[in-house]
């Protein structure tokens, strides 16, 4: 039986409030860490083997000792709650359901890193998240778990919530900070990396919602037990959301390492009206899809994932049918990627929308013979030439479809219409 980490409590009644927070155990994992020193505290994050759960899945203790140690400069830590992948609603539910969990993270994760200040940088559509966390950081502080001289052990803590715009590329990290700073959010270039040079020109940690979250039982039950669960190389549970052609869609978690088709099966409830699956997307829309024929024994790491030829990234997963057109399914994509492109490089921003015009050209009847290899051409022109990773997140599902489902294209190029029309 696999132990619930993160989900453990969402189901139950006004677990958003402190009081029923305190009656699952809530708040006990500061009193443990306040015993420990922030250096043994990052050590134990380390040895947890926890991977940021954002996309990038880079290792969260390691991630944290890239500060630097002699600063005079005060450290923040900035919690990237701009959840805005479509197929991506994990952070959303766990700050609904669950709020005072992330905030004994952030105070954690804060005391470990020497931060006295933390952003939550929420997305401005999330109105219920951002009213649940400004009512949980206002009961935390009247029960002594924010402000001044935390519980008598000298440390202080504020959260600031920050309100974005909307706009998808603040969910990358230096672009966020733009936005925090109060910029336009233009990614930054890189080097430096924001744990040197981050928020308001201060080394800087960003994490997001479900890493930090699983910050308190680490530290409850150790980095050892943590780093038991799941893979040799993916440790820990993860919370995958899941939407598109399936019986039960929402929020799941599981080891990393389960097998895939067991997830669509058993959590997901199966494929709708028992129709035959077409394909997947595993780690959110920027990620690659595949075919039914490639998930067929794969499982749910970050390895495993990237060997069948994708990425786990967010852990959105989007199923198809026998009844969608892959042409058409693509279209939304590549209209949602050209729509967020910021602009600021020209492989991005004229890419995207050449992109998405040659799509609905082909889906009008109107494609010409080069238009595929025209898409795929596109695509390696985008991939790798931008400042930001949001050029290759749009070319990237772009090229796959192309390449896994190049029949459906050049079907309805040659034929002027869907095959499954």
């Amino acid at each position: 039986m696999m132990e619930k980490i993160l989900l453990k409590n969402t189901e139950v009644p006004e677990q958003y409030q402190l009081e029923t927070y305190m009656k699952s155990g809530g708040y006990q994992a500061i009193h443990k860490a306040f015993k420990m020193s922030p250096l043994e505290l990052v050590e134990e994050v380390k040895k947890s083997g926890l991977r940021g759960r954002g996309g990038a899945g880079f290792p969260t203790g390691l991630k944290w000792s890239f500060l630097p140690k002699d600063t005079k400069s005060p450290i923040y830590l900035v919690c990237n709650a701009d959840e805005g992948e479509p197929g991506t609603f994990k952070d959303r539910y766990l700050m609904e359901k669950d709020p005072h969990l992330f905030i004994e993270g952030i105070i954690i994760s804060s005391f470990a890193i020497k931060a006295k200040q933390a952003f939550i940088y929420i997305r401005g559509e999330f109105v219920l998240s951002t009213t649940r966390l400004e009512k949980a950081i206002e009961e935390a502080i009247k029960a002594g778990y924010l402000g001044k001289n935390i519980l008598g052990s000298g440390y202080d803590l504020e959260i600031t919530v920050h309100r974005g715009a909307g706009a998808y590329v603040c969910g990358e990290e230096t672009s966020l900070l733009e936005s925090l700073e109060g910029k336009r959010g233009y990614p930054r270039l890189k080097p430096p990396f924001p744990a040197l040079v981050g928020a308001f020109q201060s080394p800087t940690i960003i994490n997001n919602v479900e890493t930090i979250s699983a910050v308190p039982w680490i530290v409850l039950n150790g980095g050892e037990a943590y780093a038991k669960i799941g893979t040799e190389k993916s440790k820990g549970t993860k919370l995958f959301s899941i939407s598109g052609k399936v019986n039960r869609p929402g929020v799941y978690e599981v080891d990393l390492g389960f097998p895939l088709e067991k997830f669509i099966d058993e959590y997901a409830g199966g494929i709708k009206e028992g129709r035959k699956l077409k394909a997947v997307i595993p780690g959110g829309s920027s990620t690659p899809v595949l075919k039914a024929s490639d998930i067929e024994g794969l499982n749910l790491d970050y390895e495993a994932v990237a060997k069948a030829g994708s990425m786990l990234g967010s852990g959105a997963i989007i199923v198809f049918d026998e009844t969608d057109c892959m042409v058409k399914s693509i279209s939304v994509l590549a209209d949602f990627y050209a729509h967020e492109s910021c602009g600021q490089c020209s492989p991005c921003r004229e890419g995207t929308a050449w992109m998405a015009r040659i799509i609905h050209r082909i889906l009008d009847g109107k494609g010409k013979k080069s238009d595929v290899d025209m898409l795929l051409d596109i695509c390696d022109n985008i991939m790798g030439k931008t400042v930001c990773p949001l050029g290759d997140a749009a070319a990237m599902p772009v090229e796959s479809f192309v390449k896994r489902f190049r029949n459906e294209f050049e079907y309805h190029i040659r034929e002027k219409r869907c095959n499954l029309s």
